[in-house]
């Protein structure tokens, strides 16, 4: 007699929410079906609030536009930027889960060379539930994935690791260039599977990517702020960068660990270099002293949670940065409207779901 099939849950099922920036029609969730349908989705809509978004039939998810966000925050609806997928951030700040994975909506299922589709959400929930290693790098990259272990001459002593804040995946197809790189190598594809995942060392900064990206809320949530940037701003196509800088200082403070390698996605479409140029030049000029100063963040004592690492950061940025442009004074009031804004929808009294949100539950 054939023993009953016992049906396995998605890991993760009621722990963790997609993020989803979007101006579109989410007909790309079609190919994700198999793997997202499990999970609740946060649909954050940029643009005119007024156009309909279409979310295929059979996902839980709930949609916000700027009316909503204006609504919930009030006058802290200022440091969400409009018209720039930096708006995905409400999304993170709105969730009640451990766990977030965000997704862009130009982003399809990738296939590993075996041919296989590859659940890019069950690898960064890989990544997030193992240790990283951020103090003493392994030759065989990720110690804690099957086949693979420390190495001679790795201390005994480091061998728990630390907790995991950041899984930063990659993408096949279309890389994540600069404009500059892109009007160069224009056919460039990246066609290379790299089958590796590793941490990214203790006082090394890196160019985090927002397409393909989960991480711990309880643990760096409050630091995942993507700035201001689109309409408006002098800046845009930096919203991730910021994050990504700003996380992994608060980070290395806080002895949590950032991965970064598998998984990879599909990205189906490359931007307008051109467009892209306009948004990232004072980006491009501006991080030649913005890198520096991350590179120089040393915090105090007394910070000792990601929220009051946050406004130690921005009291930095404000002195540091301000001689720069007048843009980074203005960035530094929005960072702590954001943490504001964090600690007022996430307190006790604040556990429930915003109401009024476009629901859905098929």
């Amino acid at each position: 007699m054939t023993a009953p099939v016992i049906p396995v849950a998605p890991p993760l099922k009621d722990e963790l929410d997609i993020v989803i920036p979007t101006i579109r029609n989410l007909d790309f969730l079609e190919m994700w079906r198999p793997f997202f349908q499990p999970y609740h989705l946060i649909i954050v809509q940029d643009g005119d609030p007024t156009k309909i978004i279409k979310v295929p039939e059979g996902f839980d998810y709930e949609l916000y536009n700027r009316n909503d966000i204006n609504r919930i925050l009030g006058p802290k609806a200022s440091c969400i930027s409009f018209k720039d997928s930096a708006c995905r951030c409400f999304g993170f700040m709105i969730s009640k889960k451990k766990y977030i994975y965000t997704i862009d909506d130009d982003c399809f299922v990738a296939k590993d060379p075996t041919g296989k589709d590859i659940n890019a959400l069950q690898q960064h929930i890989h990544n997030l539930l193992t240790p990283s290693t951020p103090f003493f790098f392994n030759t065989l990259y990720d110690p804690y994935r099957e086949g693979a272990d420390f190495v001679r001459g790795y201390p005994f002593s480091m061998r728990e690791g630390v907790p995991t804040a950041i899984s930063h995946g990659l993408w096949l197809n279309i890389p994540d260039y600069d404009a500059p790189t892109q009007l160069v190598k224009p056919r460039e594809r990246n066609t290379r599977y790299v089958d590796a995942v590793m941490t990214i060392p203790k006082r090394t900064i890196f160019p985090m990517c927002g397409m393909n990206l989960g991480f711990d809320r309880e643990l760096i949530g409050p630091a995942m702020y993507f700035g201001l940037m689109g309409d408006g701003q002098p800046i845009g196509r930096y919203d991730d960068m910021w994050a990504g800088w700003c996380a992994k200082v608060i980070c290395d403070h806080l002895s949590l660990g950032v991965k970064t390698g598998l998984p990879y996605i599909w990205h189906s479409k490359a931007s307008n270099p051109f467009v892209n140029l306009k948004k990232e030049y004072k980006g491009i000029y501006w991080q030649e002293e913005i890198i520096p100063f991350f590179q120089s963040v040393t915090f105090s004592k007394e910070s000792t949670t990601v929220q009051k690492c946050y406004i130690e950061l921005s009291k930095m940025v404000k002195e540091k940065l301000s001689p720069v442009d007048p843009y980074f004074q203005k960035l530094a009031d929005a960072m702590l409207t954001w943490i504001e804004a964090w600690e007022e929808l996430n307190s006790p009294a604040k556990s429930a779901p915003a109401a009024n949100a476009d629901t859905k539950k098929k």
